[in-house]
């Protein structure tokens, strides 16, 4: 999974701060991106969202900014899921310049599976976590 970008797209210049370089409001919107499509892999569909009446509540987000990003960086973040338990996963995003490589930002992120009517934690379906089980990465190795 690790091969497969989880986002692409491009920093516009409405999306910088008076300091020229992407606002972190925008780094936050696009590793969101990057979490629904690293869900659907695992079987977290918007089809299955809505017709099971489950959610996604992220309850820790950590972000490391390492480089700028420009108005007009092409951008690419790669995800690899670090963690399932009965009700919760913690993944990892890499955010990168698409044409220098570098590392512009990294987020890791824990998020619970919800029951949204009784708005409460809810365990994965077994065909959940036997699709991220799969999926899970190596504990150590960076992502290229």
């Amino acid at each position: 999974m690790e091969n497969e970008a989880t986002y692409r797209g491009t920093v516009y210049p409405w999306q910088c701060d008076h300091v020229g370089h992407m606002n972190i409001m925008w780094y936050v919107g696009k590793f969101d991106e990057a979490n629904w499509n690293l869900f659907a892999r695992l079987g977290l569909t918007p089809t299955y969202l809505r017709e099971s009446g489950r959610g996604m509540a992220a309850v820790q987000q950590n972000i490391s900014y390492t480089r700028e990003l420009l108005a007009g960086d092409i951008v690419k973040v790669k995800s690899r899921l670090l963690e399932i338990r009965d009700k919760s996963i913690r993944l990892l995003h890499e955010m990168r310049n698409a044409e220098t490589g570098e590392i512009a930002a990294t987020c890791e992120i824990t998020g619970v599976h919800m029951h949204r009517q009784a708005r409460k934690s809810a365990s994965f379906e077994v065909k959940i976590r036997d699709a991220a089980a799969k999926h899970l990465a190596p504990s150590a190795p960076a992502m290229a």
